[in-house]
């Protein structure tokens, strides 16, 4: 408790406390506008702070981190363009709310999931990050390809025809075998392009999928459209949809808290897992892809998770849970400091400003995030003849600021024409944008896998954790076709 009372009265010294809101906005910032992630704001922004002090070197990024996982919630909400790729889950339900002159609601549903996920992660952080640090280091290639399956059995949840969610599901998974062999130095699918020996870019084509695509849909329509929307009159529903939502809240903060701990599994997968298990668990699962706060709630919850779940490995093993972990890990070598058990034992002066950091980021990010989000949703409102070149640039430009690569633009362009399409023929593109972020990871943990065991596949269901994983992979997909198919027969009966 005494460390605790240290880390709360460092980080309340006037110029840590101005860095971290300073690092909060910035990230809201970064985060929303498409391209520009939290990892990239945190990489310009550490040379800034090579002759600072450590606190607040460090309060100043952990705001970032905060803010920015956050930021990507309100462009997904608003004009469908994710900010960041662990924002991809929130547009299948944000998106649609704000079409129906909800986006100031959903905005502020993720402004709150946002935050109490951020809490929740640091409150386990403070105080189990040992316990889970441990049970961590039981995930091997097998556990994460089961996490993956998992993950991909959203599929089945998010599509309102499983047949054609399957083909556009199986469409992403050959997309994300363009590259690199990650077990041979082969080249698959690159048609001799050394720009694709890295694989298809994620943002880019995330963006090109949600963001473009719906830029080419407006253009059709744009004449169609009622130039007419209702004023946004709230920010926060009423509170009986927040009481409704509390053990949502507790249970997508647990998953993204866990998938966070979990190294190199990161945000987005925790956010499409968590609106699965969320979709999964309904009473109204036929809501979810229409417009409804849970399926807000439950991706940006665990995706703002993350943050603390991510710095429970780095802090304590030296091992990043993420990108911007990684980029923390430098920062904090950088300053001096070695993480690992070691860093509890010499070093505690340290470690609580940041824990008491990341509930004061958490915190200040809600309350900058509902301030603002009365003016951040106005953008609903612009008349689309006006939006529509707005998204097209922020998309264009957003795609070629994440790597400063021309190829990038073109795979936007690619990812929009293919979105397009495959709307006009009825086909959903999120399986798309799901596969790409798991493929990769399913495809190598799978390999990986049968070379430790040489050939032999019992090892993906000897081992508990892996084969629980699975089991909950087929409860997921059995249950979710049992709930459609008795939809399906309501409706034939009306």
């Amino acid at each position: 408790m005494d460390f605790i009372i240290y880390g709360l009265l460092e980080v309340f010294q006037p110029i840590n406390f101005i860095l971290m809101s300073i690092g909060v906005f910035a990230g809201i910032v970064f985060g929303a506008i498409p391209g520009l992630t939290a990892t990239l704001a945190i990489s310009l922004l550490i040379p800034f702070t090579f002759g600072m002090p450590p606190v607040p070197a460090l309060v100043l990024l952990l705001g970032i981190y905060c803010g920015g996982i956050y930021g990507g919630s309100i462009t997904a909400i608003l004009i469908r363009a994710p900010g960041t790729p662990a924002a991809a889950a929130t547009v299948l339900d944000g998106y649609p709310l704000a079409q129906k002159g909800l986006g100031g609601e959903a905005v502020g549903v993720a402004t709150i999931g946002s935050g109490i996920g951020g809490l929740i992660s640091a409150l386990i952080m403070i105080f189990l990050s040992p316990q889970i640090s441990k049970f961590a280091l039981e995930f091997s290639a097998p556990e994460y390809f089961a996490l993956a399956i998992f993950g991909l059995s959203v599929i089945f949840s998010i599509s309102d025809n499983v047949i054609k969610g399957m083909m556009t599901g199986l469409l992403g998974l050959l997309l994300a075998t363009v590259g690199m062999d990650p077990i041979m130095p082969l080249p698959r699918f690159t048609f001799g392009n050394l720009q694709l020996m890295t694989g298809l870019p994620l943002l880019p084509a995330v963006i090109g999928l949600f963001a473009l695509a719906e830029v080419f849909r407006m253009a059709e329509e744009i004449e169609l459209l009622d130039k007419t929307a209702a004023a946004i009159n709230r920010i926060v529903p009423e509170l009986r949809v927040f009481i409704d939502m509390i053990p949502l809240f507790i249970k997508s903060s647990l998953i993204g808290t866990f998938i966070g701990a979990l190294p190199g599994a990161g945000a987005n997968i925790a956010a499409f897992v968590s609106y699965n298990e969320a979709k999964r668990s309904s009473k109204n699962p036929e809501k979810f892809g229409t417009g409804c706060y849970e399926g807000v709630a439950a991706s940006e919850t665990a995706n703002n998770a993350v943050t603390g779940g991510a710095l429970i490995p780095m802090l304590t093993l030296g091992i990043p849970g993420d990108a911007v972990t990684a980029v923390l890990l430098s920062a904090l070598t950088i300053q001096g400091y070695q993480p690992g058990p070691l860093l509890f034992r010499d070093n505690m002066d340290i470690v609580y400003p940041i824990f008491a950091c990341m509930i004061l980021a958490n915190i200040i990010m809600v309350i900058m995030g509902l301030c603002g989000a009365k003016f951040v949703a106005r953008i609903a409102m612009v008349d689309k003849a006006y939006l529509m070149p707005s998204i097209a640039i922020f998309a264009i430009v957003g795609a070629f600021a994440a790597s400063g690569n021309i190829f990038d633009i073109w795979v936007t362009l690619f990812f929009g024409v293919l979105g397009y399409v495959l709307g006009k023929l009825k086909f959903d593109v999120s399986p798309i944008a799901l596969s790409i972020i798991l493929g990769p990871l399913a495809e190598t943990s799978l390999r990986k896998s049968l070379v430790f065991s040489k050939g032999d596949p019992s090892i993906l269901v000897t081992r508990p954790i892996s084969a629980v994983l699975l089991a909950l992979s087929v409860l997921s997909v059995v249950t979710t076709l049992i709930k459609q198919n008795r939809a399906r027969k309501k409706m034939l009966a009306k």
